[in-house]
């Protein structure tokens, strides 16, 4: 599957705030994984570095917060927590479909949250 996404010659026009599935693939050890049979998952476009690529947060609907959660409210009918451990940059080949865009003001809150949580 990952040979067949690095092949596409196609890329998605995409801006921050936005909310796609992705295609994030089987990862190992306490990384999130994609789906079972898709590999894919929802995540936040927190910052577009370019075309090519941006900073993916991560959705669950996990209903454990901690200071690396944040409750985002309800994505596809199904509330939603953006998972701060797991950002990472994704090159957009990996876009999917765009669900939805979240409202400006969650946006600068998330990132305000992120600036401050300490990863070291």
């Amino acid at each position: 599957m990952k040979k067949t996404i690095d092949q596409k010659e196609d890329r998605l026009f995409f801006h921050e705030g936005e909310v796609w599935w992705i295609n994030l693939g089987l990862n190992i050890g306490f990384e999130m994984n994609g789906g079972i049979e898709t590999y894919m998952r929802p995540v936040i476009i927190l910052n577009k570095y370019n075309m090519y690529s941006f900073l993916a947060l991560p959705l669950s609907t996990s209903k454990k917060l901690n200071s690396y959660r944040i409750p985002v409210g309800t994505i596809e009918e199904k509330e939603a927590t953006a998972n701060l451990s797991q950002l990472r940059n994704i090159d957009s080949k990996r876009l999917v479909n765009k669900i939805c865009s979240i409202e400006p003001h969650l946006l600068h809150e998330i990132k305000k949250i992120a600036s401050r949580v300490n990863f070291g």
